[in-house]
């Protein structure tokens, strides 16, 4: 297939390629893995959230292999400062002249794993990446790759030495996906895969290799964006959203991006079906991915033991959705 352009059955093809790379090494994980694609190619971030051991750190490492992205990994400390993250420009006494220094965050994907481990300063030097993938340094703008992607990852149960991500912070994530445990039959073949495995485990020894590369990549989100969202589904979009907004149960509902976002997510959804337009369906099912990390219930619904989750299933169903 030409990298200049894709066919929207190209598209499906390569998202079922990617898919069966990853599964090599990932075993099960398939909404996770599936997310990741979404966002790949309606070029969004995801933050990853679970509990230890789940393999959130691995199933980065073995998509971005799969994907053939030039890959990068941050782990998020207490001491970690901007400048560890976006570089810096020192001081060369041999030219007399600044150059340069490029922080870990120059890469096509970036895993920033345990993002909640660092403060809010420190988060928010990825916020210029995120939204408009570029960084500035000492009032110099310099671009990332048209590709970049940011994978973060934040462990839900402990509560001591963690910062919670900004507001600001968590809109400029397309997804918020939960990784649960496997099943039972999934937990079977992780141990008998890797239980007499020594050592770490890397993609490339589990065989994993490139299906496609940055070109392809950028190829199948350009035709992604010609995926028709009709008026009655765009309808349907705005309307959901601003149901968030007029619930009582809600402090806050979610902002514009996040209509903007969850139209461009279904899209993607769309074309890896291998379809040129949207269903309301391909909405339903991003909804809860895209609204859980926008949504602040208000006090009192908080005292009655609402859920987030809940209250966009809630709010789903009462939206009346296009026929």
């Amino acid at each position: 297939m030409s990298a200049s352009q894709l066919t929207l059955d190209e598209v499906g093809t390569l998202g079922q390629a990617i898919r069966a790379e990853v599964g090599k090494a990932v075993v099960g994980q398939t909404a996770v893995i599936d997310a990741l694609l979404i966002a790949l190619f309606a070029q969004g971030h995801v933050l990853l959230e679970g509990p230890p051991g789940t393999a959130k750190t691995f199933l980065a490492q073995c998509f971005a292999t799969a994907v053939g992205l030039d890959f990068g990994r941050i782990q998020f400390t207490p001491d970690l400062m901007p400048g560890d993250i976006l570089g810096s420009n020192l001081f060369n006494f041999q030219t007399s002249q600044f150059t340069l220094s490029r922080g870990p965050i120059f890469c096509e994907l970036l895993l920033a794993d345990e993002i909640n481990r660092t403060p809010p300063k420190t988060q928010a030097a990825l916020l210029e990446a995120m939204q408009e993938r570029r960084v500035t340094l000492d009032g110099t703008a310099h671009a990332l790759p048209a590709n970049f992607l940011v994978v973060a990852t934040q462990n839900p149960i402990e509560s001591q030495g963690v910062y919670p991500l900004p507001e600001a912070q968590l809109d400029r994530f397309l997804f918020k996906v939960l990784v649960a445990y496997p099943s039972l039959e999934e937990e079977a073949r992780i141990v008998t895969t890797f239980g007499q495995r020594a050592g770490p485990q890397r993609p490339a020894d589990l065989g994993l290799g490139a299906v496609t590369d940055a070109g392809t990549i950028a190829a199948a989100a350009a035709a992604v964006k010609g995926v028709t969202l009709a008026d009655n589904v765009t309808d349907y979009v705005v309307r959901l959203i601003r149901a968030t907004r007029d619930s009582a149960d809600l402090a806050s509902g979610a902002s514009p991006r996040a209509a903007v976002l969850l139209a461009n997510a279904a899209r993607a959804r769309a074309a890896l079906d291998g379809r040129d337009f949207v269903l309301p369906d391909d909405v339903k099912a991003l909804a809860g991915s895209v609204l859980r990390h926008r949504l602040l219930l208000s006090p009192a619904a908080e005292i009655e033991g609402k859920q987030v989750e809940a209250l966009v299933a809630d709010l789903v169903e009462a939206t009346e959705a296009p026929r």
